[in-house]
């Protein structure tokens, strides 16, 4: 007899037969999932408790952290309680000093620099009086309105006498080598028909270079 193309013959096979009703393999199926479903929610939990733990164990750590600091900066305020009265007399040192330099900002030594315009007169010119007027570190010094006056923080004005008629020119060309030198303005010049004497009056204005700075920065 022939057999169709799609008929095939083993010989030797295993046989089987699967009785199970339908129900029984769905319940398996069932069964199955809910399984893994249990195991997936196990594992769920346990990587929550385990964020869980990490984040408590860096929050404690974080914590030890701070109160080791803040302990330890206790322990700095109270070590510098101990030093308060040095900087207390630092402070009061630093205040001097500003004082210093703040009083002394317009400080000219007269002393000296009289000298130096004593040494700038002519021959048989003595200097009778001199009249200072200097600025001051709290007020602003009154400056010029004349046009090509320059800056000034001082002026001296002076009289001189002379047996011979004195050199004014030549006289205010060697005022103006000294330091801090504005300008100089000739007054008048006169003479005593009883003495025979002549009197010359100057009026010189100073400027910052003459300025003595006793306590500027840097100094100690």
């Amino acid at each position: 007899m022939k057999r169709a193309a799609t008929d095939s013959l083993v010989v030797g096979g295993e046989p089987r037969v699967d009785l199970l009703p339908p129900e029984i393999r769905a319940e398996r199926r069932e069964r199955l999932r809910r399984r893994r479903l249990g195991i997936g929610v196990i594992g769920v939990v346990v990587v929550t408790l385990l964020g869980v733990g990490a984040a408590n164990f860096v929050a404690s750590t974080a914590q030890g952290r701070l109160e080791s600091e803040q302990a330890r900066t206790v322990a700095l305020v109270a070590e510098q309680g101990k030093y308060a009265d040095i900087r207390e007399m630092q402070t009061q040192v630093e205040l001097a000093r500003a004082a210093q330099r703040v009083g002394a900002s317009t400080e000219i030594d007269w002393r000296d620099y009289l000298q130096q315009v004593q040494a700038t007169l002519p021959g048989g010119v003595a200097i009778e009086t001199v009249d200072v007027d200097s600025a001051s570190p709290l007020t602003a010094y009154t400056q010029a309105t004349a046009p090509l006056q320059g800056a000034r923080l001082a002026t001296v004005q002076f009289t001189a006498t002379s047996l011979v008629l004195p050199d004014v020119p030549t006289w205010l060309r060697a005022l103006a080598t000294l330091p801090g030198f504005a300008d100089a303005l000739p007054g008048s010049v006169t003479r005593d028909d009883a003495s025979g004497a002549y009197t010359v009056t100057i009026t010189m204005h100073i400027n910052d270079e003459a300025l003595a700075q006793r306590f500027t920065e840097g100094e100690h």
